[in-house]
């Protein structure tokens, strides 16, 4: 009698591991402008937010965002990718920690550890381009783990003019 009860727990446990997707979270959505994310880190989600979408346009805002680690970061690579159409157009790669070399405060961090940050982002660009587009961003560390992954989904139709 237990072995049949110990193989339905195992195929319900495999079913859950196999089937599991993370949600599709919203940044923002106002009138002209819709931000989603969704996790691409099948083992891990994450938080993040914004104060105000209308902030965006003003090219710095305030976001939050926290994730707890699963592997330490002694270095750590950013890519982010512009994709439209299902192909990509732009690909950005930066090093963000290594030694000698801490863009962040959170370089050096544990596995385990939380990570929290408040505050302000400047983007470093004029206008979020317009119409549908994903950008996809993933985090690795020195051993080439993800560290965190998302693929966020811009729906942009802001008419720059008005803000300016």
């Amino acid at each position: 009698m237990k072995t049949p009860n110990i193989l339905v727990l195992i195929i319900v446990l495999f079913y859950i591991n196999a089937s599991t997707e993370w949600p599709t979270h919203t940044v923002c959505k106002e009138d002209n402008l819709e931000i989603y994310y969704k996790s691409c880190d099948p083992q891990q989600d994450f938080a993040f937010s914004i104060d105000h979408c209308s902030d965006i346009t003003t090219h710095t805002f305030n976001v939050r965002a926290a994730i707890v680690l699963r592997h330490s970061i002694k270095e750590l690579y950013v890519k982010v990718d512009l994709i439209v159409n299902g192909k990509t157009v732009f690909t950005y790669s930066e090093t963000l920690c290594k030694p000698g070399l801490s863009k962040l405060i959170f370089c050096g961090k544990k596995k385990g550890e939380h990570l929290y940050y408040e505050g302000p982002v400047t983007l470093g660009i004029k206008e979020i381009p317009q119409g549908d587009y994903t950008i996809s961003a993933k985090l690795t560390n020195e051993d080439h783990v993800t560290v965190a992954c998302a693929d966020f989904t811009v729906k942009n139709y802001l008419d720059y003019n008005y803000y300016q």
